[in-house]
């Protein structure tokens, strides 16, 4: 039975359970109770110094992956507001899409990738599972913070529906969720939301932090679609305001209008795909919250701009190569002997690659750094 409050296409506000039972509360959603799990939890408090694109060094008033998980979670329950969907569940799958993120962003994903190339590789979407399920330590009971199963379907499927379970296999171990996911099905409407809503705010908040950084100049911008009309409106406030009201004004509307596509097609896609409540959303060959093909060109041509002018830019390869020595030099610096930094306890017999990647994937940039010149 699904709430008055929530369309039929809503993730229901019964969840269908934990990997542990637990008694259920009487104040709080399981939803809630996952957010407020991550919120308290250890690895949602590193992002704070964890890197979106610059070293977290390098100045305050850049965006870490704290920021961005909020930034990604306001949009993400407003989307799921205009679909009368399970806010909650939306801002869960937000606040925690990026918790398994490494310092130093991706150059820190793909060095310990390699190091662990024998081992099973690195991906950072299964170390959030290896977070919420095994790494957090917070209860007598089980490890991990024991999320509902809606939680963890939406996590595992932050990229749609998996074809492909051997690197998870590999990194959590084979049948880890006790057959309580079906990997082939669609993510709920909450999880897609909570995908899109990681484009909407990465895209806008690069453009500015780029901007702030001055890697490229508001002229610059006018390359792009839709972003060059926007500046043309804007043209006559550049000479009465300064560049960087007139730029947050720019980046709220680009955010207003990705919203407002993402509203408008994905009630077509509703009607195209005939869904009509939760089991048509996770039956469906496709995926439904979707940009129309407008704004699919515009999102393209923004992450094209970034990565030539933002990503690849001389200053950001520079702090991008110094994250990748660091990690590299950590890993095989702890490995030659993981004892004197890891707790014996966390410590196996056989083989502790997987135990050290934890270990390094868990840093903030500032620690890693930190270590780093200590034992270099």
């Amino acid at each position: 039975m699904q709430s008055n409050t929530f369309s039929k296409l809503s993730a229901s506000i019964y969840s269908k359970g934990r990997l542990y039972i637990e008694k259920k509360s009487n104040l709080r959603s399981p939803y809630q109770r996952d957010r407020d799990r991550i919120i308290h939890s250890t690895a949602f408090r590193r992002l704070k110094h964890k890197t979106q694109v610059f070293v977290n060094t390098s100045g305050d008033h850049y965006r870490t992956r704290i920021t961005h998980s909020l930034e990604v979670s306001q949009i993400a329950r407003t989307l799921a507001k205009a679909f009368k969907l399970n806010e909650d569940l939306s801002e869960t799958l937000s606040l925690a899409h990026d918790l398994g993120h490494t310092p130093f962003g991706h150059a820190g994903e793909e060095t310990l990738n390699e190091c662990m190339k024998n081992s099973g590789g690195f991906d950072h979407n299964i170390q959030t599972l290896r977070i919420v399920t095994l790494l957090e330590n917070r209860y007598y009971n089980f490890k991990g913070l024991n999320l509902s199963i809606e939680t963890l379907d939406g996590l595992i499927k932050h990229n749609g529906p998996i074809q492909d379970k051997s690197k998870i296999d590999k990194i959590l171990g084979k049948n880890f969720f006790n057959n309580k996911i079906n990997f082939n099905t669609n993510p709920s409407l909450e999880a897609q939301i909570a995908s899109i809503s990681d484009d909407i705010a990465y895209n806008s908040h690069d453009l500015e932090d780029g901007l702030n950084a001055k890697l490229f100049t508001i002229k610059d911008l006018n390359k792009i679609p839709i972003l060059k009309n926007l500046i043309k409106k804007h043209k006559s406030k550049i000479f009465k305001y300064s560049q960087e009201l007139v730029l947050r004004q720019i980046i709220r509307e680009i955010i207003n209008e990705m919203v407002e596509d993402v509203i408008l097609n994905t009630k077509k896609n509703l009607k195209k795909y005939k869904v009509k409540n939760l089991k048509d959303v996770y039956l469906s060959r496709y995926p439904i919250v979707e940009f129309s093909d407008k704004m699919k060109f515009f999102d393209k041509s923004v992450k094209k701009f970034l990565k030539k002018n933002m990503y690849y830019h001389k200053n950001v390869i520079h702090k991008t190569n110094l994250g990748k020595r660091v990690v590299k030099k950590l890993f095989f610096k702890i490995k030659k002997n993981p004892k004197k930094f890891i707790q014996k306890s966390y410590l196996k017999k056989i083989n502790n690659d997987r135990t050290i990647c934890d270990f390094i994937a868990g840093m903030t940039d500032r620690y890693a750094i930190n270590l780093y010149n200590k034992i270099k």
